[in-house]
């Protein structure tokens, strides 16, 4: 079942599943004047297909998962994360700001996952549309890219820990493992890789915070914060060694893809 749910919210949130209100009430056969709501599922040649209430109840569905999926099941943790710990890292407060940050990981959560997602579309989207497959077999194939983006990010120790606890019989291969297991083990290994990364951002500007705080208590300056002279010194490292160059790439060169 989780299975299942997972792959068919993922479907959904590439497609927009619902027409228009008029096509509604003319195919679930409601009068306008009346509120109705039915449920039905028919049997076609590709199998049972969703009607259009089942679909708008889907996508209200979609609606309220879809935060969580992209958190959860991308690589949009590790680098909000990273670029988090970096922010903090140069002591610029609110510069740049959280509304940028989360903006700039989604675009590049998008343009990581761009093979992922295009392979949805065209296993899984088009398919259905076309009504040659059934929604579990699109559901299914629509899990798919998912599951081998997070399996490959995913150390064998965090899914050995999570087969562990969950007293499962071992699985045969990887792809036997149920994507209740891949996906926290998924999100345990993206939050250690994370704090990794965010710890080797962190060190050169702790350095100069060091240099810079021992320089001013040699000089008796003690009353003098440490960041309002290091401040400076870290923005023109990061500007003259270009960092946001050096941190993009490494972050998008970390993803085994």
């Amino acid at each position: 079942m989780p299975y299942r749910l997972t792959a068919l919210v993922t479907l959904i949130i590439i497609a927009v599943l619902a027409p228009t209100g008029a096509a509604y009430a003319q195919s679930s056969g409601v009068s306008a004047g009346i509120p109705g709501f039915r449920i039905s599922v028919d049997s076609t040649a590709g199998g049972a297909d969703l009607t259009t209430p089942v679909k708008i109840l889907l996508l209200i569905t979609v609606l309220a998962l879809a935060p969580s999926i992209l958190v959860m099941m991308t690589c949009f943790t590790r680098i909000v994360i990273v670029l988090g710990f970096l922010r903090q890292a140069m002591g610029t407060q609110q510069v740049p700001s959280s509304q940028i940050i989360v903006g700039l990981s989604l675009f590049l959560t998008v343009f990581i996952m761009r093979p992922a997602f295009e392979r949805i579309y065209t296993d899984a989207y088009v398919p259905y549309a076309e009504k040659k497959i059934g929604y579990e077999a699109a559901a299914k194939n629509a899990m798919a890219p998912l599951r081998a983006f997070m399996l490959q990010q995913t150390g064998e120790k965090d899914l050995a820990l999570l087969v562990k606890i969950s007293k499962i019989e071992r699985p045969e291969s990887v792809g036997a493992i149920p994507s209740y297991i891949i996906i926290p083990a998924f999100i345990l290994s993206e939050l250690k890789t994370a704090f990794i990364i965010g710890f080797m951002v962190y060190l050169p500007f702790l350095i100069i915070d060091m240099v810079v705080a021992s320089i001013l208590m040699s000089m008796g300056m003690m009353m003098l914060p440490p960041i309002m002279i290091s401040l400076p010194f870290k923005l023109l490292i990061f500007v003259l060694a270009d960092g946001w160059f050096l941190i993009i790439g490494s972050l998008v060169d970390s993803f085994h893809t």
